[in-house]
């Protein structure tokens, strides 16, 4: 089944793919990658293969379908849809569950802009379908952006995390949501919390609804900790905020 997300910023997870390779400094430490890892060793279905070969799981094709509350769904927290080796074919039965359940939303976060952009350019995104691209750094992050900006959605959304630099100014034309973020485990790198103010300044200048999910291991003192630093205090304020387009 679907499980219930410990993400701030969804309500539940779908993975009908499982699995993912790294493509960029964003993935050095990635969460999906040490779970995978223990799911593994636990012997849970579709993990079977480890966490560095995509496997597709028609089976969970199905689960958004049997759930009649309306849900934020965050799909393949555990993979990338727009991964090379997930093809095409399962990708349009994904979004044929995604069309066919209006009264769900579906969170589609990927690192693989131009192949997201070269999807869509013959087919529609249903108006559900919340559409977004990573942002860690100005090298590998930024320049996703303008492909996201360039497809047909109701909903596009970045998620900055892990923040791993100052990015400068940002673009924010057609974009509703941004979430920023530090990074968590024993290996995280720091995040500065000006680097997320000057996000969130601009965010609030552009009318964009902002969401500081956490500061990861490093608080904004720039004392690295053994746990995360929950919460969402930036600038002596929580950031929760969240776009209402299609929430039942």
């Amino acid at each position: 089944m679907a499980t219930k997300s410990k993400i701030e910023w969804t309500e539940q997870t779908w993975n009908p793919v499982t699995g993912c390779t790294k493509v960029s400094p964003g993935c050095k430490n990635c969460y999906a990658e040490g779970m995978a890892h223990r799911l593994q060793a636990m012997g849970t279905p579709g993990y079977e293969k480890g966490f560095d070969k995509i496997t597709l799981l028609p089976e969970r094709l199905n689960q958004p379908v049997k759930r009649k509350q309306p849900t934020l769904y965050f799909v393949n927290s555990m993979s990338d849809l727009f991964h090379e080796r997930v093809p095409d074919s399962f990708i349009d039965e994904i979004f044929l569950v995604i069309a066919d359940t209006p009264h769900h939303s579906y969170q589609i976060l990927t690192k693989r802009a131009e192949r997201m952009h070269a999807y869509f350019m013959n087919r529609s995104v249903p108006d559900n379908a919340w559409l977004g691209v990573s942002v860690e750094d100005k090298n590998y992050g930024k320049p996703r952006i303008p492909y996201l900006q360039d497809i047909k959605a109701k909903t596009r959304f970045l998620s900055i995390e892990p923040l791993l630099e100052d990015v400068g100014r940002i673009r924010l034309k057609g974009i509703h949501w941004v979430i920023v973020g530090g990074e968590s485990g024993p290996r995280a790198r720091p995040m500065d919390e000006r680097w997320a103010i000057k996000l969130r300044d601009q965010c609030t200048a552009a009318g964009v609804d902002f969401f500081f999910k956490q500061w990861g291991a490093w608080g904004a003192d720039g004392i690295k900790r053994s746990k995360r630093v929950n919460g969402r205090v930036l600038d002596g304020k929580t950031w929760d905020e969240i776009p209402m387009i299609n929430l039942a």
